[in-house]
C-alpha cells in the first residue's frame, strides 16, 4: 500500500505541518468527531477533523518528493499520483468546500492541476461525509513537488466554526 505523503491529515496534531493560506473569521479549529450537528465518519480510526469559519479558510502542504526519498528517475517515470480528501457540512448551516492540487517542477511551476469547482453543501440536503479523489497520470517528466490545498467557509456567516469540515486527506504515489 502506498504511504500517505501528507503529514497530520486528520488534525491529530492540531494544525502542525499545515500552512494556513487563508485563515478568516474565527480561524481554523480542530474538533472531535462527530462534533456539534455533525455526521459519523466511515473510519473509526479517524477521530478528529478540521473545521472552517465564516470567512474563507484554506490550508496547504507542499510535499518535497526528493526529500521524501524519491529519485528523479522514479519521478520522471510519471508515477500515478492520487489525491483524496473527505469533507462534510453541518446539519444546521450551509457551507462551501474547495480543493486544489498541483504537480510542480523543481521551480514550483505548475505541471498539472486538479481544481474542480467549489461545492456548496446545503443542510436541507445530504451534508454527510463525501470523498473526492483525483489521479494524475501522463503529466510528463519533471515533477518534484506536490501542493495540496483545501478548505472553505460557512454560507450564513455565523460567528464560530460552522463551515465545511475536512479530514482523511491523502496524497500517494504508485511507484
Amino acid at each position: 500500500m502506498a504511504r500517505n505523503l501528507l503529514k497530520n491529515p486528520n488534525g491529530d496534531e492540531q494544525l502542525d505541518f499545515w500552512e494556513l493560506t487563508e485563515n478568516g473569521g474565527n480561524e481554523w479549529k480542530v474538533e472531535d468527531m462527530p462534533g456539534d450537528c455533525g455526521h459519523d465518519f466511515c473510519n473509526e480510526d479517524v477521530t478528529k477533523y478540521f473545521a472552517t469559519s465564516f470567512e474563507l479558510c484554506l490550508k496547504r502542504q507542499v510535499i518535497d518528493l526528493i526529500e521524501e526519498g524519491y529519485t528523479s528517475d522514479q519521478l520522471d517515470a510519471q508515477p500515478a499520483v492520487t489525491a483524496e480528501d473527505w469533507y462534510c457540512g453541518r446539519t444546521d448551516c450551509g457551507c462551501t468546500y474547495q480543493i486544489t492540487v498541483y504537480l510542480l517542477d523543481e521551480n514550483h511551476e505548475v505541471i498539472q492541476e486538479f481544481k474542480p469547482d467549489s461545492v456548496k453543501l446545503d443542510p436541507e440536503q445530504d451534508c454527510s461525509w463525501k470523498q473526492v479523489t483525483h489521479t494524475f497520470s501522463d503529466y510528463g517528466p519533471g515533477m518534484r513537488f506536490i501542493s495540496f490545498e483545501h478548505g472553505g467557509q460557512d454560507t450564513n456567516f455565523w460567528n464560530g466554526w460552522f463551515g465545511v469540515r475536512v479530514t482523511g486527506s491523502s496524497v500517494t504515489l504508485e511507484i
